[in-house]
Parts: C-alpha cells; structure tokens; sequence
C-alpha cells in the first residue's frame, strides 16, 4: 500500500471515529449540550486534529445527523419488509419510532422534534421536512398495499402516504388513552381498525 494510500486509511479512520463520538454525544445530551472538546475528547483525538477533519462543531454534527438518518431508513426498511401487511408494518413503523434503543438511526427523529433550531443548523433540515420523508418513504409500501388489493385501488400513493406519515407522528410523540403505543398489538388493532380500514374506502366518495 503506498503512504498515500495508507494516509487516506487513517483518515477515514479518525473521521470515523468522531463520527462514533458525536452519535455517542448525541444520544447522551442531545445537539445543545454536545460540545467539540467533548467529541474530540471521546474520540481519542485532538481538537486540533478533529478541526483537521470538520472544521466546526455543525458541520461535524451534521455528519453524525446524516449518518443515523441513513441507519434509521435502512433499518426501517429491513424491518417493515421483514412483515406482511400495511397494518403490520405501520405497527412495526410506529414501535421503531417509539423506541430509539431497538434502532439506533431513529434518535434523528428525537433530534428534529426536541431541538429543530440545532437540528436546521446542523444539517439544513427541520422539522418541516420530516413530515415529507416519512411520507416518500412510505409510498412504496402504500402502493403495495394497493397492489395486494388491501386498500382501495384508487387510493392516491403520496396523499396516503402523508396521511399515514402525520397519523405516526402523532402515535409516537403525543400520549393518548385509547391506544397504548408501546404495545405492538394496540397500535396494529388500531390501524386495522381505522388506518387500513379507512384506505379501504372509494376516496371520491365525500
């Protein structure tokens, strides 16, 4: 391997490891409270070395926010394929949400609620981008779901999809007494009964 070659290893290789520390940070206080001699100092480096790599405290951070965005899609989308059903998998969808520590990429979405601010200087998108990429991530299964023939075949795909992606929001940050959104089988009676049931529908019936 040539020095070049080799330098270039180890650059990835401390940039990976202050990425490593800023999720760490991030999980234990959130983006206010992170600070740069913080990461640096859970990375094992420099501040003076990690400045070499990001060259503050947003871009760095940023880094970390899109890396466990891409974790939180892609361990979503492992888990929602892994079931049959858009009950199911809305269920599914709404207890990887819930619970950070099952999916580890989903602490971006407790980021963009709890400190949208930090969260738009980090990485440019706030909160009111979320509702929009849950949605496009929900319209393949949408449109499977029309597909299958279990909702109505003139569902509009991305309208639903919204739908379904603001009805999740809502089931996983604000508490009700009706559904107990920790329990698996409470939230998947509850899209079965109104969710799906309600896709099942004519929509150009008013």
């Amino acid at each position: 391997m040539s020095v070049d070659a080799v330098t270039k290893s180890a650059s990835r290789s401390v940039r990976d490891r202050l990425i490593d520390a800023a999720e760490q940070c991030l999980t234990a206080k959130g983006i206010r409270a992170t600070t740069v001699s913080e990461v640096a100092e859970v990375a094992g480096v420099s501040r003076g070395w990690l400045y070499r790599h990001f060259p503050d405290k947003s871009e760095l951070l940023g880094a970390a926010i899109v890396r466990l965005n891409d974790a939180f899609w892609g361990e979503s989308r492992v888990r929602l394929d892994s079931v049959s059903g858009l009950d199911q998998q809305i269920a599914v969808g709404v207890g990887l949400a819930r619970t950070a520590s099952e999916a580890p990429g989903a602490l971006v979405l407790k980021l963009r609620r709890e400190e949208p601010e930090a969260f738009t200087a980090c990485v440019g998108l706030g909160v009111r981008g979320l509702i929009p990429e849950i949605a496009a991530f929900w319209v393949p299964y949408v449109q499977a779901a029309v597909d299958a023939g279990e909702i109505h075949p003139d569902t509009d795909c991305a309208e639903a999809a919204e739908w379904i992606a603001r009805i999740m929001m809502s089931l996983a940050t604000v508490p009700g007494e009706q559904v107990d959104v920790d329990d698996h089988d409470s939230v998947l009676r509850h899209a079965r009964r109104y969710i799906v049931a309600a896709l099942r529908c004519d929509p150009a019936v008013s």
